[in-house]
């Protein structure tokens, strides 16, 4: 008789060959380059910080659209936004068809859920539940420890840990009263160096911070767990800061976000990546790393080799130096009939950036003639109202740098926009017009056209396409002009 001794794996080897557990945490209105590894020296953003250290600090991640229900949308299905349907434009829907990667997760034996805080959204979703059975994300719990508390021992999972921070409303003056010094908060060189709006910069900083301590929190579960080194931990925000030339934005300031990974040991530490990442490509990342299938119909490309490279700078050179992103319907804040929004894609590589406005007659960043809206209350309201917005407006006629502030956040722009980075990083001088430029105008705008033919942009084949117009607007108005007591 032959007798087979089958060992006892230990917990070392267990969590060897389990599939590792995933927490993806996104921010509401969190842009680049709020965070102490990138350089501000106003916000504290330590945690952040510590994935970024312990792991890999990706420098040229994008939102496929600097809007909140379209860029998650993206993320859940690993596709760009303009394949999606109503899913393309703020306050919609995701159209049944669109399968959510974190199911094919819970497919393959994960354990998957996600805070009530603001993961998908916003919108409705009861069709696609009906059809799905289930939200994007599956069940939704109060805190990281409720899920932990109802995830099997040894089980994989993945968590969405969501937040409404730092989205407006904010506490007026709360950044300072918390000890942030608002003489050092970073301003975009489309604002002008007002108290008022560093005060203002200030206060988003605060929940900034607030939501950084959030993720300390789940940090320090996942340790006190033994769970932490076998965690993917990604932190990231879903575009811009709600601010002018921000959110709703095709520059770095709307669309370019924080985005770090931690991985225990199986990925190099103390790394910066320069390759550009989508966030249609998160999904397709995370299957692979699952070892779960990736679907045909996702257009995101895994970047696992980024992740497990050992090299900083840019790695996959052939396919990650450059990116295209775009922006359909915001709030349709244009003169009334006119339901749109400010249809637009952007191409970037290491040295330009190209913007297409598809409808250079409207406003980028809403009317701001009231009584003339679409929606009631309305003013400029493709932006977020706070401190800034009035402030800026309301001093454009005080002298050529509030007038130069006011026609870069809300004045039309030109069908063609061209930005060269190396002299003009903050992008706020076109230069689409200059004799000198004709042949990088040229080269960047078949580029974009090359990348939205390959992506199923349906405004590669017609830029008049119109049908994101014509789907319905779920939200409110927005953007109502302040009272003279505020």
């Amino acid at each position: 008789m032959v007798l087979c001794f089958v060992p006892n794996l230990s917990q070392s080897q267990e969590k060897q060959n389990q599939p590792p557990n995933i927490v993806f945490c996104l921010a509401d209105d969190w842009g680049w380059p709020h965070a102490g590894a990138y350089g501000d020296q106003a916000v504290k953003t330590p945690n952040f910080d510590r994935i970024a250290q312990e792991g890999i600090l990706f420098n040229n991640v994008y939102v496929t659209s600097p809007s909140c229900t379209p860029s998650r949308n993206a993320f859940i299905t690993g596709k760009y936004h303009w394949e999606l349907g109503p899913g393309a434009n703020l306050w919609s829907t995701l159209p049944t068809e669109h399968q959510s990667f974190i199911h094919l997760l819970a497919s393959k034996g994960y354990t998957t859920g996600r805070t009530k805080a603001k993961t998908w959204g916003p919108g409705n979703l009861e069709e696609w539940i009906s059809h799905h059975k289930s939200h994007p994300a599956n069940q939704a719990y109060e805190t990281f420890g409720d899920f932990l508390e109802t995830t099997s021992k040894g089980a994989s999972f993945f968590f969405w840990l969501g937040t409404s921070d730092p989205h407006r409303n904010y506490k007026k003056g709360s950044g300072k009263e918390s000890g942030i010094d608002v003489s050092k908060v970073h301003l975009f060189e489309h604002y002008p160096k007002s108290d008022v709006v560093r005060n203002d910069v200030a206060d988003y900083y605060f929940e900034v911070q607030r939501w950084d301590s959030l993720v300390g929190s789940v940090i320090s579960q996942l340790e006190e767990q033994d769970l932490l080194e076998n965690t993917i931990i990604i932190m990231t925000g879903d575009h811009g800061m709600p601010f002018p030339r921000c959110k709703g934005n095709l520059y770095d300031s709307g669309v370019r976000v924080p985005f770090a990974v931690r991985w225990g040991k199986e990925i190099k530490a103390k790394r910066r990546v320069d390759d550009f990442v989508s966030f249609a490509d998160i999904a397709p990342t995370l299957l692979e790393i699952a070892d779960v299938d990736i679907p045909k119909e996702m257009t995101g490309e895994s970047f696992v080799n980024l992740l497990k490279s050992t090299k900083s700078g840019t790695i996959d050179a052939p396919n990650r130096t450059d990116i295209v992103f775009g922006r359909e319907r915001h709030v349709p804040a244009q003169e009334k009939l006119n339901m749109g929004g400010y249809p637009s894609r952007g191409y970037k590589n290491d040295r330009f950036l190209y913007i297409r406005n598809y409808q250079k007659d409207w406003w980028p960043a809403g009317t701001g003639e009231l009584g003339n809206t679409n929606l009631p209350n309305q003013w400029y309201a493709d932006c977020d109202g706070g401190p800034t917005k009035d402030y800026i407006i309301e001093n454009k006629d005080k002298d050529e740098t509030h007038q130069k502030a006011y026609e870069l956040c809300f004045a039309k722009r030109s069908e063609e926009e061209l930005y060269d980075l190396k002299k003009d990083p903050d992008q706020v001088n076109n230069i689409a017009a200059k004799v000198e430029y004709a042949d990088v105008l040229n080269q960047m705008r078949l580029k974009l056209q090359e990348k939205l033919t390959s992506l199923n942009d349906p405004r590669a084949k017609n830029p008049n396409f119109d049908g994101f117009d014509h789907y319905p607007y779920l939200g409110g108005g927005g953007g109502k002009k302040p009272t003279k007591s505020k």
